[in-house]
This record gives structure tokens, C-alpha cells and sequence, in this order.
């Protein structure tokens, strides 16, 4: 396999996608500040009354269900559909799946009403959005036993979809194909947004990549460069720091320091 997803930032840049994000109030900020940093360019549009004239202008739509409300769940539905009608790829980042039945119910209601194009979570909200057993203590747990490589191919063969599993390695499957990316950092889990704004990272580089494991692999490395040129900039691991010059490396990361600091595998088949 080619590794040119790995330049993927340049094509980014180069275009400025307008990313749509129905995202959660927590992190709106952190969401909008660092798509901007990196080179895309970031819109919030949540009424139900203009999300389907949004989108239409969007290079693609992040669904987030961090803060639930039935009418950002509508709204969701509504800008869903008009992305579908426009071609404009989609991605779900379930977020808490499985915590309550709310929230999972949620995401079923979201995958049957919307053509979703990539799902991003972690290991717990991967595994029980397909009714998969796994740990899960709120809404950012990631941990429990199992094999995410497994997960996240099972995953994206039974919803047809690209899945990306997040956690100390990412995996990014087709169900064909998958991705192992190793990069990133600890601190990453000790900033509140960073996988929310790496689920619109994911957005911008669909906008630019039809191949969406290239492209969800692509936002991968480079996400996990940036957090490591982080750490190195700021020489300490503070969590303030960290996240100040987090925002830095999104801007100042070039698709070569991507390519040196890429750790990627090809993951072999086995049975489920």
C-alpha cells in the first residue's frame, strides 16, 4: 500500500474544507480553534431550520453526541439526509454509546436514518454500538479486554462502513483493510475535546480523500505527530502546556515531519 495518506495535511490545506460540526457544547471552542489551526475551515450550525442549507455548502458534516438533546438529535437527522442527497461524507463520533440507553439508542436511530461514512470512537463506544461486550464508565472510557484490530474490522464489516477505533494504537478499517497507526501521546486522553476535534480532523480529511481509510488513516498519523512535536516543543508534560502547543504543532506540522514521525502497520487478517 501506498503511503501518500500521510501527505494528506497538504492536500488540506491546500483546499480549506468547510467542515460541518454538530458537535457537543464541552468542546466547541477547542473544535473550531484547532480546524482552523491545521487549515480547514470550521462552521457550528445546529437549528434544524438552516442545517440542511449548511451542509449543502460543506465539504462534510462530523456528527457529535457528547451533549444530547432531542433537537440537536433532529437537527442531526435533517443536516444527515441533506449531506447524503449532496454527497458530502459524514462522520459519527458516538460518544458515551452504551453509558445509557439513551445514548445508544441515539446512535441506532442515527445509523438507520443517515448514510453514516465513517464511525470514530473509542474501543467501548465501537464495541457497543454493534452490541459487542466491552467496559464502559462514561463517556470517555476506552478501557476493557479485547482485541481493537479485531473490533474495529468486525465493526466496519457489519455497519458497512469505515470504522476507526482510538486508543493507545489506532486502528482504521474497511473491513477489508486495516490500518494500524501508533502514534500520539498519554496527554492526549487529559485534555477534554482532543478526541472530539480528532473525529472533525477525521472530517477534514475526508473532504479531501474519497478513500476514507486513507483518509481516516491520513488524520491518524498526523494527529499523532502533532501531539509528539508537542511534547517535544514545550519539553515538559503539563497538561496546559500541552494543550497550548497542541494548537501550535496543529499549524506548524508539515506532511514531512508526518512522514518521519509515522509509525503504521498493515494489520494482518485473522478470524473473528
Amino acid at each position: 500500500m501506498s503511503h501518500e495518506f500521510l501527505t494528506l495535511i497538504d492536500r488540506v490545506r491546500e483546499q480549506s474544507p468547510l467542515v460541518h460540526n454538530m458537535t457537543n457544547v464541552v468542546v466547541t471552542n477547542f473544535v473550531a480553534n484547532g480546524l482552523l489551526a491545521l487549515g480547514a475551515s470550521p462552521v457550528m450550525a445546529y437549528a434544524k431550520e438552516e442545517v440542511a442549507e449548511m451542509v449543502s455548502i460543506a465539504n462534510s458534516l462530523v456528527l457529535n453526541i457528547g451533549t444530547l438533546r432531542e433537537p440537536e438529535v433532529e437537527a442531526m437527522i435533517i443536516a444527515g439526509q441533506a449531506a447524503n442527497e449532496k454527497g458530502v461524507p459524514v462522520v459519527l463520533d458516538p460518544v458515551g454509546a452504551g453509558a445509557t440507553p439513551y445514548r445508544t439508542n441515539t446512535v441506532k436511530r442515527l445509523l438507520s436514518e443517515v448514510n453514516i461514512s465513517l464511525l470514530r470512537g473509542n474501543a467501548a463506544e465501537v464495541a457497543n454500538v454493534i452490541g459487542e461486550e466491552w467496559q464502559t464508565r462514561g463517556v470517555d472510557s476506552g478501557t476493557g479486554e479485547g482485541n481493537i484490530t479485531d473490533l474495529a474490522r468486525m465493526a466496519a464489516q457489519k455497519l458497512h462502513m469505515t470504522v476507526v477505533v482510538t486508543g493507545k494504537d489506532d486502528v482504521v478499517s474497511n473491513g477489508e483493510e486495516s490500518i494500524i497507526i501508533s502514534n500520539g501521546h498519554p496527554l492526549l486522553t487529559k485534555v477534554t475535546g482532543t478526541g472530539c476535534l480528532f473525529s472533525s480532523v477525521v472530517g477534514a480529511f475526508a473532504s479531501v480523500e474519497t478513500n476514507y481509510l486513507l483518509a481516516a488513516a491520513g488524520a491518524s498519523a498526523f494527529y499523532g505527530a502533532v501531539a509528539e512535536r508537542a511534547i517535544l516543543a514545550t519539553g515538559d508534560q503539563h497538561v496546559g502546556t500541552f494543550q497550548m502547543e497542541f494548537l501550535n504543532q496543529l499549524m506548524l506540522t508539515s506532511s514531512s515531519d508526518v512522514v518521519d514521525l509515522a509509525k503504521v502497520s498493515i494489520a494482518e487478517v485473522t478470524s473473528i
